[in-house]
């Protein structure tokens, strides 16, 4: 009796407990759905609009363009944006997406979202004139909160009128050359195309509409026969106006250059501490510098010419350091270790040898856009001349100027040396014009500043104030550099 009246009991306590259980169970779960409705009533029925943002302030559209747009919703997410033009009452569509859903609840769509909308309204039946253009962001709400940015803009779907005011009529390969163009109305980019390749142009002081690009050819360069200058408008519209020139193909030069183990034990420490990556032999190592270092030299090189004033800061010729010229531009080198070619390569500059830890200056007026150690062209100056015209000085002892100072012409900014690859004391000067090496001989002679630049663009001559360079009087007996 005792024992049915225990396991009764047992069985009475189990089931009570299982009931409690599931009761608890019941209340827990019943509390999770309440949390979870009034969570997702929350976002669904949440009245906070999304926020949208253009980049850049848009007046015109016309030509295919570019908007950046970034749009957010924090708590129910980004739906869909759109961008409409409006016109005389009718709408234009020109960009629509809309992002899938990732839940239902909370974070139903992106937080954020950045777009960089291409915007071409070609063939869309615009009038010429005025128009408003509507950004629209909607989030996952089930009230669709959305915010909306509105633009008045002009409608112009004409590409600019260029006009090429002059263009270079003769142009050698490593020749420098100007262009001078005007425009039927403003423009946000334009220059000169030559082939693929683009020289930056800008306004022309003095001259509404009016614009100057400085080009240049390549020292290996084949004669150019697509060349001209293009254009586009606020609006996005392209001009383009096409001019001629005479190639003129320079006269091949060749240098031999015997690399000796001297040589090689004098310089390789230097570019071992600056690129500690090198590996295998003295010869090896002075390869790896002579070939790969100098692609990463003229790739830094290029990069830093890029950078430019917009005005003209030089005048006149550019000056030559007195002193012996001991290699040439675009001299080609054949290079040779115990007898045998090791390597081949171009000299993009002209090497003048003077006195020992002679003084540098400043060929022109110009910003210092770079002053520091560069592989095989040792301890380097590059001046900024503006509208991208730079000059390049090497192998110094020392650098006696600063990055960002205004030089003036003349004044001093190092002193020879022989730094990078260089066997003698001597600098090693270089022009170049947005990035690309071209001979300094045209950029000294003031005739040629003259007659292919001044005379053009309207400003009086002026006479050299400088004094005529002197042969130096203890030249150094071997140079050999980039």
């Amino acid at each position: 009796m005792i024992k049915q009246n225990r396991r009764g009991f047992k069985t009475y306590f189990r089931s009570a407990n299982a009931k409690e259980i599931a009761r608890l169970v019941l209340i827990s779960l019943s509390m999770l759905l309440v949390v979870a409705a009034g969570a997702a009533l929350f976002v669904l029925f949440e009245f906070e609009k999304p926020t949208v943002a253009v980049e850049k302030e848009i007046k015109f559209v016309g030509g295919a363009m570019d908007m950046p747009v970034q749009a957010a919703d924090k708590k129910s997410g980004i739906r869909q944006i759109t961008i409409n033009l409006l016109q005389n009452g009718t709408t234009f569509p020109l960009f629509d997406r809309q992002y899938p859903r990732l839940s239902w609840f909370a974070k139903a769509g992106p937080a954020e979202v950045k777009e960089t909308v291409t915007i071409d309204p070609k063939n869309l039946g615009l009038k010429e004139g005025a128009a408003e253009l509507v950004v629209a962001v909607c989030d996952f709400s089930l009230k669709r909160n959305s915010t909306e940015l509105r633009f008045s803009v002009l409608v112009d779907s004409a590409p600019p009128m260029l006009t090429v005011e002059h263009a270079q009529m003769h142009l050698q390969q490593g020749g420098s050359g100007m262009v001078l163009y005007s425009s039927s109305e403003p423009l946000s980019r334009h220059g000169v195309m030559i082939e693929k390749q683009f020289f930056q142009g800008f306004p022309l002081q003095g001259k509404d509409k009016t614009y100057i690009a400085y080009i240049a050819l390549p020292w290996d360069s084949a004669k150019p026969e697509n060349t001209r200058v293009v254009g586009s408008d606020q609006a996005g519209n392209e001009g383009q106006a096409t001019f001629s020139v005479y190639f003129k193909q320079a006269k091949e030069k060749h240098d031999r250059i015997e690399i000796s183990e001297s040589f090689l034990q004098k310089k390789i420490p230097e570019f071992q501490q600056a690129y500690p990556e090198m590996k295998g032999t003295d010869l090896e190592k002075y390869l790896f510098v002579n070939q790969s270092v100098r692609v990463r030299n003229a790739e830094k090189i290029s990069e830093i010419c890029q950078n430019t004033a917009a005005d003209q800061l030089w005048q006149d010729r550019f000056l030559r350091m007195p002193g012996a010229g001991r290699a040439g531009f675009a001299d080609q080198r054949t290079y040779f270790h115990k007898g045998q070619e090791i390597d081949k390569q171009t000299h993009l500059g002209i090497d003048i040898a003077s006195n020992e830890r002679a003084e540098i200056r400043a060929a022109n007026r110009g910003r210092v856009a770079f002053a520091d150690y560069l592989g095989i062209y040792g301890n380097v100056v590059i001046l900024d001349h503006g509208q991208g015209i730079s000059s390049l000085y090497s192998h110094l002892s020392r650098i006696e100027t600063t990055v960002d100072k205004l030089v003036e012409k003349n004044e001093i900014i190092g002193r020879s040396g022989t730094s990078g690859m260089a066997a003698g004391d001597h600098l090693h000067f270089s022009m170049l014009v947005h990035g690309i090496f071209v001979t300094p001989v045209e950029w000294w002679d003031q005739n040629w500043i003259n007659v292919n630049i001044k005379n053009i663009i309207g400003k009086p001559e002026q006479t050299p104030t400088v004094q005529q360079e002197q042969q130096p009087s203890q030249p150094a007996a071997e140079t050999h550099a980039p």
